[in-house]
């Protein structure tokens, strides 16, 4: 049995760094591992679709649907991806099963300042528009199994904290049912 890892959370606010992080978490503990980052599948899968909340769902569909065709063969799942709305996340965990939600969770001003991007300096030049967090909503998750605060720990604190819950899924007595 696998496992889905779901990263959710703003642009910048640390998905990609936490995943690589993981990822190389779970190879060292001899773990298949894939990564689904959200900005590679929408070039490669999910080219074509645009930003408004059908098409965004849409994408965490097909995200999903890999993931669940992963994680259903043995192999650990980490998928990085904004996500933005917590009842497409919700069908996306019940697709799955076998799926663990990491909150990603750095305040809107501080992603602001990271902007690798430079996502939020177009949305407030007037150059962008439909910005997670800015002019379309986020809705944070109301129980993720980890939360990582990437504006007070290390990124390296973050990926240990998600390592000690699938540490803890995979221990499960009876075996790991989440």
């Amino acid at each position: 049995m696998s496992l889905a890892i779901w990263l959710t959370g703003l642009s910048s606010a640390g998905k990609t760094t936490i995943a690589e992080l993981v990822c190389a978490g779970l190879r060292q503990r001899g773990l298949k591992v894939e990564w689904l980052d959200g900005d590679a599948v929408r070039r490669l899968l999910c080219r074509g679709l645009g930003f408004t909340k059908e098409d965004r769902d849409e994408n965490i569909r097909r995200i999903g649907f890999v993931a669940e065709l992963l994680t259903r063969n043995g192999i650990f799942t980490v998928v990085s991806a904004i996500s933005p709305y917590r009842e497409t996340r919700e069908e996306v965990r019940r697709r799955v099963g076998a799926f663990l939600e990491v909150y990603v969770n750095a305040p809107l001003e501080v992603c602001e300042r990271r902007d690798v991007k430079g996502i939020y300096r177009r949305v407030r030049a007037g150059e962008a528009a439909y910005v997670t967090g800015v002019d379309d909503p986020y809705e944070p998750p109301l129980k993720p199994e980890v939360e990582c605060r990437t504006d007070l720990e290390a990124p390296d604190e973050s990926a240990a904290r998600v390592l000690r819950a699938v540490d803890l899924w995979l221990a499960e007595p009876a075996g790991p049912t989440a």
